[in-house]
């Protein structure tokens, strides 16, 4: 699957300072590392329905800010992302609305790709669909079911086509000792938050209520694939994103990423998968979650139907670097709120930043880089780097006019470079 084009990065004099990130699981701070071998990043992408709220928006601009930072410290950076382009909620959705499941998930990954290159998100390394990435899945539980990890579960009457003795195919999670270390939730509480996010602790046959689904048979309407031994069906949703993070990301993922609604049970589970097919006990160093956008005084999400789009300001004549200051407004780690009134507050300041680095002479620029990359090294905080830069602005253009002490010619220009290679606002 092919993703969008990447905008330019500006050079900036010098290097950025080795990136620190809160861990979710730590609940500290923590440090990436430094130079050598690439920064490898995972994070989970869209479901193709929907696209794009300010939700999803807030967490691709916030990994966004983390691949800048380590480029600008001299890092090479290998970012994977999946678009889940089958599962129940996209065949649901097209239900309701009497579209092919098929037509809804690429128009909605188009729009997609779209609204991420407006708001100038460097594109991942690899893009990979769920569909894509099918035979990968195979593969991985073929090998889980011959090694004894996973087992097959009865089917419903009318399910599995032409072989319905092959059944659904399940984790053994009872086969990971470090599984429910990471989300820090009761027994209890991963039954509930498995069961409202897509599980199915009651179904008869389970060795454990918490197992996963790890490939569906073939049901009554349903697209199916070829699975091989496993017989025609579809991938479940954790194993899709272990196989194509082992495909694509050799070695240890450095950073998995996505919303926290991910934390459990898709990010527990997932890396559950991961630990079992590697045989490494710490397949991921560093777990970074953003924070939930309200609208309306609740979670913006697609049940709700409480959603702000991307592609719907821009429509509007929204500038798409507004909408990309609306998120760098908040701490993208942070639980927070959208009102007419934030983008209201955006679209003056980008016109203050225009103003100010399109003069003839500014501040000098130097003390403007070193703070917005301390703030970038510092958990990736956007508002810091803001206010480092509504400082600059303030300053230039409260009169530091041609011959004034302490400008330059050159400053405007190092600003713009500044907002463009480490924010991603192009001035």
């Amino acid at each position: 699957m092919h993703a969008w084009t990447s905008p330019d990065l500006p050079d900036l004099p010098g290097a950025g300072d080795p990136v620190h990130v809160h861990d979710t699981l730590a609940g500290a701070l923590a440090p990436t590392r430094r130079g050598g071998e690439p920064a490898t990043l995972y994070v989970c992408g869209i479901t193709p329905y929907d696209a794009t709220h300010l939700g999803h928006a807030n967490t691709y601009v916030g990994f966004d800010l983390l691949v800048r930072a380590w480029r600008d410290a001299g890092r090479e950076v290998q970012y994977v992302q999946n678009v889940t382009d089958i599962d129940d909620p996209l065949l649901e959705r097209a239900a309701q609305t009497g579209q092919d499941w098929y037509e809804l998930a690429q128009s909605q990954i188009e729009l997609y790709r779209t609204d991420m290159a407006a708001l100038r998100v460097l594109a991942p390394t690899h893009l990979v669909g769920a569909v894509e990435a099918i035979p990968l899945v195979v593969g991985a539980v073929e090998q889980m079911l011959a090694e004894g990890h996973a087992y097959r579960v009865d089917l419903p009457a009318g399910a599995g086509g032409n072989e319905p003795g092959l059944g659904d195919v399940y984790a053994n999670l009872t086969d990971d000792s470090l599984f429910g270390t990471g989300a820090g939730l009761s027994r209890d509480d991963m039954l509930k938050v498995f069961a409202e996010n897509g599980g199915d602790p009651d179904r008869a046959g389970k060795h454990n209520p918490l197992d996963p689904l790890l490939w569906r048979r073939t049901r009554p309407g349903e697209p199916d694939w070829d699975g091989a031994t496993l017989g025609r069906g579809r991938p479940g949703w954790h194993i899709e994103c272990a196989c194509i993070a082992m495909e694509h990301l050799t070695g240890v993922v450095e950073v998995q990423g996505g919303g926290r609604d991910l934390v459990f049970p898709h990010h527990e589970m997932s890396e559950s998968h991961l630990r079992v097919l590697t045989e490494q006990p710490a397949p991921v160093m560093l777990h970074v979650h953003g924070g939930m956008v309200g609208y309306h005084g609740e979670k913006m999400s697609k049940s709700r139907g409480n959603l702000v789009l991307v592609s719907e300001l821009l429509a509007q004549g929204t500038d798409p670097m507004a909408v990309r200051l609306v998120l760098l407004g908040h701490h993208f780690r942070e639980d927070w709120e959208y009102t007419d009134a934030d983008l209201t507050e955006a679209t003056a300041r980008l016109s203050r930043w225009r103003t100010a680095m399109h003069q003839a002479q500014g501040p000098e620029g130097q003390t403007l880089l070193t703070r917005v990359r301390a703030a970038m090294a510092d958990d990736l905080d956007a508002p810091a780097a803001v206010q480092a830069v509504d400082e600059w602005v303030d300053a230039a253009l409260a009169g530091a006019g041609a011959g004034s002490s302490g400008t330059s010619p050159v400053a405007p220009e190092l600003a713009r470079r500044v907002v463009d290679a480490l924010l991603g606002v192009a001035v």
